[in-house]
């Protein structure tokens, strides 16, 4: 842990098929102090891990194991619980960007990364998801 640095809070789904990356993914989480509500590794394990747990946020591989790529997932999972995805992939092709960009992503992260790349770009997704989730609690008080 670097000096000064407060540890991190959050809930945070991880998304990967590859068993040694998630576990990998999941340590760097816990040691930036992270809460992982869990680990899938294909889009319908997402979608079932994200209403059971409460995730603030979803890593989402885009390149997944099975019939429902990451973007589906994260389509899915964006429209039923309203959960912010943070796309981590070693894919940085046009086609893919164009497809992830509508389901409007907190995040994309290019894989390799290291763990301050994921540090910030989660600490950016979690921040505007709570921004949201204020303006959408006054907007319904109103």
């Amino acid at each position: 842990m670097a000096e000064g640095r407060k540890m991190a809070e959050g809930r945070i789904l991880v998304v990967e098929d590859e068993h040694i990356v998630a576990m990998g993914i999941k340590r760097m989480l816990k040691s930036l102090g992270y809460t992982v509500t869990g680990v899938a590794s294909s889009g319908k394990d997402a979608i079932s891990k994200a209403e059971s747990t409460f995730p603030d946020v979803v890593l989402m591989d885009i390149m997944l194991k099975g019939d429902m790529d990451g973007v589906e997932a994260a389509k899915e999972i964006r429209e039923r619980f309203n959960v912010p995805v943070v796309y981590l992939t070693a894919y940085s092709d046009t086609n893919i960007l164009e497809r992830a960009k509508k389901t409007e992503p907190f995040g994309y992260i290019i894989k390799p990364f290291d763990e301050k790349d994921l540090h910030s770009s989660l600490e950016v997704a979690l921040h505007r998801y709570r921004k949201e989730k204020e303006k959408l609690e006054m907007d319904q008080e109103k």
